[in-house]
């Protein structure tokens, strides 16, 4: 429970360095928050890592477990892309998110999964990792969401000038949209050569949400290019495909294994 609580408190601490430095009004929030950050993301991962080795059989992939892994992805991604400056506010977001994600997994216990072969690990995992890179999006898409309205209700908050530049941001998401859309891409083309079963594993609407998910973001691509989509349709475009993302494994796996237990 220690690694937990101090990894948490780590969290939040970074969480508040990058309030302060927003509601001060500074052109970018000062570089403090990075040293709690980076060892919160060290602990939460050293949590997963040990529950690993102390578990029989696979490493934990349930729904809690893959909730907290996901935070911990979103914590690192902020982290990436907020050490350069303004996108660090992506972080007041990403942090207690990643703490309160921990807290429950600890909490919730720990359930070994079978073991898994190279071929289902590098699914899982690259699942995993897409998920939290297309959320990164949709904190993105949030943010352009409020600085658009900020500016046509002419609300000019402190806090709006500590965010990146418009076209900044715009770029930001639509790069992590294009890096998410491929891992999206790798984990359905891994689904289908290595799951043998999908009606036997209860995958099916998973698939199909997440099918629907890449149609959508893949459609939202092709028309910033050929069409060139910004700014509010953007954002409808990425919520909405985010909202069949979440859908496709967290709303499945809650279902089955939390409503119906058979985990």
């Amino acid at each position: 429970m220690t690694i937990v609580l101090i990894a948490a408190l780590l969290y939040l601490l970074a969480t508040g360095l990058l309030i302060r430095g927003l509601t001060a009004g500074a052109s970018a929030p000062p570089r403090g928050w990075l040293v709690p950050a980076v060892t919160a993301e060290v602990l939460h991962a050293g949590y997963h890592v040990l529950v690993a080795l102390n578990t029989v059989g696979g490493p934990d992939m349930h729904f809690f477990a893959a909730l907290s892994l996901v935070g911990l992805g979103m914590a690192l991604l902020t982290t990436l892309v907020g050490a350069r400056g303004r996108m660090a506010a992506l972080g007041v977001v990403a942090f207690p998110l990643a703490a309160i994600l921990l807290v429950i997994y600890h909490s919730y216990g720990h359930a070994p999964s079978k073991a898994l072969g190279w071929q289902l690990a590098t699914h899982a995992w690259l699942a995993l990792l897409s998920y939290a890179t297309l959320s990164i999006a949709a904190l993105l898409a949030m943010m352009l969401w409020l600085q658009e309205r900020a500016l046509r209700q002419r609300e000019f908050r402190p806090w709006l000038r500590a965010l990146p530049p418009m076209a900044d941001l715009e770029t930001l998401l639509f790069r992590t949209i294009t890096v998410g859309f491929s891992l999206l891409t790798l984990t359905l083309l891994t689904g289908v050569l290595f799951v043998d079963n999908l009606l036997a594993q209860k995958l099916v609407h998973k698939t199909v949400l997440s099918v629907l998910s890449w149609i959508v973001f893949g459609t939202l691509l092709i028309g910033r290019r050929r069409y060139g989509w910004r700014g509010i349709k953007a954002v409808h475009w990425t919520l909405s495909a985010m909202v069949l993302l979440l859908l496709a494994f967290f709303g499945s796996q809650f279902v089955i294994e939390l409503v119906l237990k058979r985990g």
